[in-house]
């Protein structure tokens, strides 16, 4: 169906932080499947455990319990320091199951009332109805309107007082980006997060992250939280988990978890026995390998290195990331074709606004890679900036 504006190349192999396609010609891959390929593409470590458990088991169902999926939700806890676990297939799943949760738990504190949300305006939390419907691009609704109106209240992201405004009795959860990936690498301020924390236990209301994104280390922590120090009552997880498999993991704190009763939520592939295998693996390689340091002094190498090299264009407003989600906002509409530009030199790069680029390679990305990703960029760059000035 015609809903994706792919771009003219068709892929055929990967391994690291390259790609080849059907012309056999190499690309640096700085988009990484929407920052999916954490470990980088074909990793020894993940092949290997996805074969090994395919050989054996590839799906009970969730009617049954499996070894995978409970060392799997035994390894989040043990991340995180609390929570159980709902694993569905992707980030808008597990955000549908914190929406969801939300609505349980206000119920079984005899607030049944409270069913609705408050999100930040740029925010993306997915394409279902509900996580639609949360996401606060007004243009992603128009075409699917009417939503329902009565879930969502959007506020600005970094205003304290406006989420103050709109937290009434009417609302059960805040569900917030630590950092707004799809709306252009904008990162909640610590004291933001810190008010909305003290906000949402003060009126009794669920505080969401949604870390489809920014989970596990791509912002150079293993949660984007654990920069603020902020602790949500729910976290949503996906892109990364998997290593390319499609796994999505909704962990709320045992108390609020505890609402859901058997048959309140359900999912047929959530957490198989293949997926469930690839992200231990996952898990293994970030750990063993380094790779949220990595993420976090690549990050600052990509940062800097773009400063440098950008300092004096006229057609860069803005460059900005944590850890290796990093954008760089133009003063003109030109990303899409930025885009093209730096595919035809070899590196892969994406638009999320006409005039926003999003850089988010393999946290195990090294710094030749790095520096050579923002020579290409600069090269680009440096015509827009001509005609810019």
């Amino acid at each position: 169906m015609p809903v994706y504006g792919r771009q003219p190349v068709a892929f055929v192999r990967g391994e690291g932080t390259r790609l080849w396609d059907t012309d056999g010609r190499e690309y640096l891959d700085f988009v990484a499947g929407i920052a999916v390929m954490s470990v980088g593409h074909s990793h020894p470590k993940v092949i290997d455990a996805v074969r090994s458990q395919i050989g054996l088991l590839t799906h009970v169902s969730n009617l049954y319990y499996t070894e995978p999926q409970i060392r799997l939700a035994e390894r989040l806890h043990e991340l995180l320091g609390w929570g159980k676990v709902f694993f569905a297939n992707s980030g808008a799943e597990a955000n549908e199951c914190a929406v969801k949760l939300a609505r349980r738990w206000q119920r079984e504190q005899a607030r049944p009332g409270r069913t609705g949300l408050v999100a930040a305006l740029g925010s993306f939390h997915g394409r279902t109805v509900a996580t639609l419907a949360a996401t606060g691009q007004l243009s992603k609704h128009e075409p699917f309107e009417p939503l329902p109106a009565e879930l969502v209240h959007h506020v600005p992201l970094n205003d304290a007082e406006a989420l103050e405004g709109a937290v009434d009795d009417g609302i059960g959860a805040v569900l917030l980006e630590v950092v707004q990936g799809e709306g252009g690498i904008n990162p909640a301020t610590p004291e933001y997060l810190k008010a909305a924390r003290e906000l949402c236990d003060e009126r009794g209301v669920l505080l969401i992250f949604d870390e489809v994104q920014t989970g596990l280390g791509r912002t150079g922590r293993w949660f984007g939280f654990q920069h603020s120090g902020v602790i949500p009552d729910v976290v949503t997880l996906a892109k990364a988990l998997g290593g390319g498999l499609p796994i999505g993991a909704c962990i709320a704190r045992e108390d609020v978890a505890d609402a859901f009763r058997p048959g309140d939520h359900a999912t047929t592939f959530g957490g198989g026995p293949v997926p469930s295998a690839a992200a231990l693996a996952v898990l293994d390689v970030i750990a063993g390998e380094k790779l949220v340091e990595n993420s976090a002094t690549m990050g600052e190498r990509l940062v800097s290195r773009l400063h440098e090299a950008l300092d004096g264009n006229a057609a860069v407003k803005e460059v900005r990331g944590v850890g290796l989600l990093v954008g760089v906002e133009l003063t003109g509409e030109w990303s899409r074709d930025a885009v093209d530009g730096c595919r035809e030199r070899g590196l892969l790069v994406n638009n999320v606004r006409p005039d926003m680029i999003r850089l988010s390679p393999p946290l195990t990305v090294a710094a030749s890679e790095v520096d050579r990703a923002v020579e290409i960029l600069t090269e680009v760059l440096g015509s827009y900036g001509e005609y810019a000035g």
